[in-house]
């Protein structure tokens, strides 16, 4: 318990039973501006009334600012995900949730490895896949048998006399499975443990000891929990299509090679169980955290919820009560078995208020006031790519990708356009995510290369570039370590990025002469900014040069704690005596990049601000000379 006690500093306070009851989750507060004319108040989360008119509606657009926890999240560009766990030992990129534990035998896992891997990279957070939509769990959770424990990996091959106890233990929680979700978790401790066999566990100790933060995908699809009669249904249909000489989705395909098991869970998923109230958390026999609930040092929350929901509720709880802080929490909406008749209803109002009341700022992919995925799997951002969006419901209530007009991968999502549609119900920061693969697939597969570091450098433009952050996977192999060619391109990458941006060619020299504004977008800090004067919209900022200087980079960005304002920007070089456009963006945001098509030589460059929504705070101006990356 020492542990969970360490790792609970500002959860603790909380008071204990606090219903889950519908409301304003903490860290996302939207303003009180619940009367059109009143001021309106900066807030991560704003309603827009019936009563706003456009000007109105404009105006709370300019004033949807990011949260704390939002903030700092910005000021991590580059995000490592590791896809790993039992589809790197099927050769698989979609578990069927009927595979065997025994299948998941790592020789070896080396998060040390990983972390010095990826940080060659320059990313500054990592995060695990600690549940695939197979439902294989990376760490000894109580509410499933289908994890880490129930493995080979969870036992030392060394010497220990106790072996044949540990066994009869782990046998005697195999029959007992079926009608106890913590059979295993029971015999955790029984002996001959493998020091490393929660592998979230290290992942997060190796993450920290390098400087990264923290993050946690859960996925909310869970085919370990459907039930045996579905399944079975399942595997009657792909059969008839295999002996039809049909082809296999790769869904399909994962229930085909597992015909022969069943589900390995509870059977909780999509099974239409009862709303019934529950406590979260849900002691199980001999559960660890009692003694600590009963004296009020762990919150509980009371919730009317199914089996599967309660059981979802119960592993974010383990997470970041046992392994927090965690920076981001991602959560997707994956409900891949509608089309087959069988649907689970997230309560994600009640996870994302969990969330919220546990680690008030974490940033959740797709909760309200976190962050959104940007509209696909290639890790490219739109040209014009917009952090405060409009909802047409309220964000605190649904997985957020649904409420977005159009859908997430709309082309506009935050134009004034958009702004003025009349299903617009609320505006929230919601800065975009761009996720790719290093690799073709997401997990490891042997006949996979990854991508060069110069295609690596493209992305990180085309998301970094664009007022997005970049969340680059990096598949562990079925070794427990980051392949040799994956090692190699992410630190050629992280060389090239930083030796382009390790000198701000618009950086003003010792003793140079300049104005206040000129100081304050060179400076390299989000909180100094330039505006044109008198609040105007509109304006224009010259920036002599320490010299003549030749770049073929330039990095804008506005200070976001006021909102992101600017419509409309041009970047100009004095040449030949006359000043000549070198580059045209319609947003900026916390970060815009534009590579030129060719370098330009100038002693002097000017950013003209040519349309805002409200007074712009431009805290960027950057000028680089690319350093090439190399194939």
């Amino acid at each position: 318990m020492s542990r969970l006690r360490r790792l609970l500093t500002g959860a603790v306070a909380l008071a204990v039973a606090l219903p889950l009851l519908p409301g304003i989750p903490a860290g996302a507060a939207v303003a009180p501006n619940s009367r059109c004319g009143q001021r309106i108040t900066p807030s991560p989360i704003m309603p827009v009334l019936p009563c706003d008119d456009f000007a109105r509606i404009l105006g709370k657009a300019a004033n949807t600012v990011p949260g704390e926890g939002q903030l700092a999240w910005q000021q991590r560009p580059v995000t490592a995900f590791t896809h790993y766990g039992m589809n790197t030992f099927t050769n698989r990129e979609w578990g069927s949730g009927a595979e065997r534990e025994q299948t998941f035998t790592p020789s070896t896992v080396d998060t040390d490895q990983w972390m010095r891997a990826l940080k060659t990279a320059g990313v500054s957070q990592v995060m695990l896949t600690v549940k695939h939509h197979d439902g294989f769990v990376l760490y000894p959770s109580r509410y499933t048998n289908h994890s880490v424990v129930a493995s080979p990996w969870w036992l030392s091959g060394k010497d220990c006399a106790r072996l044949p106890e540990v066994l009869a233990a782990r046998e005697k929680a195999q029959r007992e499975r079926a009608g106890d979700a913590s059979a295993y978790w029971q015999v955790r401790n029984a002996g001959c443990a493998n020091p490393g066999g929660d592998i979230l566990a290290g992942y997060v100790a190796s993450a920290r000891r390098a400087g990264l933060k923290i993050g946690v995908y859960l996925s909310p699809a869970d085919g370990s929990e459907l039930t045996s009669s579905f399944f079975a249904e399942e595997v009657k249909a792909v059969e008839a299509k295999v002996a039809k000489g049909e082809s296999l989705s790769i869904e399909e395909q994962a229930v085909y090679e597992d015909r022969a098991n069943k589900p390995a869970g509870q059977g909780r998923y999509g099974s239409g169980s009862a709303v019934t109230r529950r406590t979260i958390p849900t002691l199980v026999p001999g559960d660890d955290r009692a003694a600590a609930l009963a004296a009020g040092k762990l919150p509980k929350f009371s919730v009317e919820e199914d089996d599967y929901n309660a059981y979802y509720l119960n592993q974010l709880y383990e997470l970041f009560t046992q392994y927090g802080p965690i920076d981001e929490m991602w959560l997707d909406g994956a409900n891949p078995w509608r089309g087959s008749g069988v649907t689970e209803n997230y309560d994600f109002a009640t996870w994302f208020k969990l969330i919220q009341r546990l680690s008030p700022n974490t940033v959740t992919f797709a909760g309200p006031a976190g962050v959104r995925w940007v509209g696909n799997e290639n890790g490219r951002a739109r040209s014009t790519e917009w952090s405060p969006l409009p909802t047409t419901g309220d964000p605190r209530t649904a997985h957020n990708e649904e409420l977005f007009l159009g859908g997430a991968s709309a082309t506009d999502l935050g134009s004034r356009a958009v702004l003025a549609d009349p299903s617009v119900r609320y505006l929230q920061w919601a800065p975009a995510e761009a996720d790719v693969s290093i690799r073709p697939g997401w997990f490891w597969h042997p006949a996979e290369r990854p991508k060069t570091p110069r295609q690596l450098v493209d992305l990180y433009r085309e998301s970094v570039g664009r007022n997005a952050s970049l969340l680059l996977n990096v598949p562990p192999g079925t070794d427990g370590t980051i392949a040799t060619a994956d090692s190699a391109a992410l630190a050629a990458f992280g060389t090239a990025i930083r030796r382009t941006e390790a000198v701000n060619l618009a950086a003003p020299s010792p003793g140079q002469p300049v104005s206040p504004g000129v100081r304050a977008v060179t400076d390299d800090a989000l909180g100094t900014s330039w505006s044109p004067d008198r609040g105007a919209l509109e304006g224009t900022l010259e920036i002599p040069l320490p010299g003549t200087r030749t770049f073929d980079q330039i990095r804008l960005g506005e200070d976001i704690r006021h909102g992101q304002h600017v419509e409309g920007a041009e970047v100009q070089a004095m040449r030949d005596g006359r000043w000549t456009t070198v580059a045209t963006v319609s947003t900026i945001g916390y970060s815009r990049l534009v590579t030129l098509p060719a370098p330009v030589t100038t002693d002097r460059v000017r950013v003209l601000l040519t349309q805002s929504r409200a007074r712009p705070y431009l805290s960027t101006v950057a000028l680089y000379r690319t350093v090439d990356a190399g194939e």
